[in-house]
């Protein structure tokens, strides 16, 4: 059996630096074909990372769960297989797009919450400093004009 040391060097390898290296050179290249095939993959890849996050805390005592991982990962890659070219067009291109409005609107909505929780931490923080500031200059005063 693979250990999680492994299977964790595998998926960060051939999960993460070959794809980078191979998106950078279509990048370099201007190639759109590879450009598209590696957008492709990062954003499966995206949804595999998030999957994985809870997969490894449930399903780490299942016999071959690493093995399935690395496996999945190869397959992803695969130029033959274009593992992750099928996922993409079958169920998350689809998926995206039919709750492309909703999740739009729940960013922008996070997105001016954030900003204005920011903004009401922020003040407050700065009214605890102010106020510390103003106390401390009041306890120090009267040593200073001895």
């Amino acid at each position: 059996m693979v250990s999680w040391i492994i299977s964790r060097l595998v998926v960060l390898v051939f999960g993460t630096l070959y794809p980078a290296y191979s998106s950078y050179k279509a990048v370099k290249t201007k190639n759109v074909k590879e450009y598209v095939k590696w957008m492709m993959y990062w954003i499966v890849f995206a949804f595999f990372t998030t999957a994985e996050t809870l997969t490894d805390i449930i399903l780490s005592w299942f016999p071959f769960y690493f093995e399935l991982k690395i496996a999945f990962v190869i397959w992803l890659l695969s130029p033959y297989t274009k593992g992750s070219s099928v996922l993409y067009r079958k169920f998350v291109h689809p998926t995206l797009s039919n709750k492309e409005k909703e999740i739009d609107e729940y960013i922008s909505q996070a997105r001016d919450k954030s900003y204005e929780t920011m903004m009401r931490v922020g003040k407050r923080g700065l009214n605890l400093a102010a106020n510390a500031a103003v106390t401390a200059a009041a306890k120090v005063t009267p040593y200073i004009f001895i």
